[in-house]
């Protein structure tokens, strides 16, 4: 059953919409009978008002919404605190959600951000994310938006990332050129942005240096804690076997570490492994870490830079465009051979 609306309340009253609005907001232009009139009739069509209307018929809150998978991990961290810089200099105040990488969540944080009445969104898409309609229909109501790290083509707004392709091939070539042959990348869902353009810069790199591209080496994933270790051992189950991991974030390989641990392999000599983010306990892991960093802070200053930009200039914003910003590759441990690094002939 579709929800009631002004016109709905007007045409049952025989009233004009404008007069239903006004005893809706309490005005003193409408007598006291009329008003109860209003409110009975919205209580018995199970009238509700459209918080995103309301929002931005409203004035400026001076705050912007942050929606993140989760704000413990490290480069959402880092992230906000790029974002609560600039924003804070500019004079807005940041209000930020979390989705813990679940759709639904992030649906409610967008409502409640709405009903705060931000003047804009920032937001990096959940893992479950693959439809963007909550967000089509935020952005046709008006609400200013930019997309970050994880971003959807699909949705018309700026969109700043870090250099997805150029890390993961760099991250590949690095072990292409160690020697390794065999190297199994773990990501996560398929349909995130940033899985796509770290599988495409491994499989890039891969064709440059003549190696076959395997399906069979490549798994999908979620963060789930107790996921890992069974992919892991069903790549080592494969004939011949992996020597070496690249797996799209430093989560997954945080846990492909462990799960090579508990094989009691030994790490760079049997399998070599580098991960994506550079989480600050990179190099204290055993061994440490090899991974590519991606400019979080930077990345969080931009995004709000774009979107306070759009708040202010609502009708003479620039075209939406995607904002890419390099990443660096951080050589150690794990992938460090004692061998010198081979060339290819």
């Amino acid at each position: 059953m579709e929800a009631a609306t002004l016109k709905d309340i007007a045409r049952e009253l025989n009233i004009s919409v404008s007069t239903v609005s006004r005893a809706l907001r309490d005005s003193y232009e409408i007598n006291a009978e009329t008003k109860r009139l209003v409110m009975e009739c919205a209580a018995r069509l199970h009238y509700r008002p459209n918080p995103i209307a309301l929002s931005l018929k409203g004035s400026s809150s001076k705050a912007i919404a942050v929606v993140v998978p989760q704000i413990a991990n490290y480069y959402f961290s880092q992230a906000i605190n790029g974002i609560e810089e600039v924003a804070n200099r500019r004079g807005y105040d940041v209000l930020i959600f979390q989705t813990h990488e679940t759709y639904e969540r992030e649906v409610a944080n967008l409502r409640q951000a709405v009903a705060r009445r931000v003047d804009g969104v920032l937001i990096s898409l959940s893992s479950e994310s693959s439809s963007i309609l909550h967000l089509q229909e935020l952005q046709q109501q008006g609400m200013p938006i930019v997309q970050f790290d994880r971003v959807s083509a699909e949705l018309n707004t700026p969109r700043v990332v870090a250099d997805n392709f150029g890390g993961a091939f760099a991250a590949t070539e690095h072990l292409l050129k160690t020697g390794r042959r065999r190297i199994a990348h773990l990501t996560i869902q398929p349909w995130l942005s940033i899985t796509q353009e770290r599988l495409a810069g491994y499989r890039a790199a891969l064709e440059q240096y003549g190696m076959p591209y395997d399906e069979n080496l490549v798994r999908f994933s979620t963060f789930g804690p107790d996921e890992v270790g069974p992919l892991v051992n069903e790549l080592l189950a494969l004939t011949p076997r992996p020597d070496a991991f690249f797996t799209a974030s430093d989560r997954l390989a945080v846990g492909c570490l462990a799960a090579l641990h508990q094989r009691h392999l030994s790490i760079p000599e049997d399998i070599s492994l580098v991960g994506f983010t550079n989480l600050t306990v990179a190099d204290m892991l055993s061994p440490s870490l090899s991974t590519v960093m991606q400019p979080a802070l930077e990345i969080g200053q931009v995004a709000v830079g774009r979107l306070l930009d759009l708040i202010e200039r609502k009708h003479r914003a620039e075209p939406p465009s995607t904002v890419t910003i390099p990443t660096t590759m951080v050589l150690r441990a794990s992938s460090q051979l004692a061998m010198t690094e081979q060339s290819f002939i």
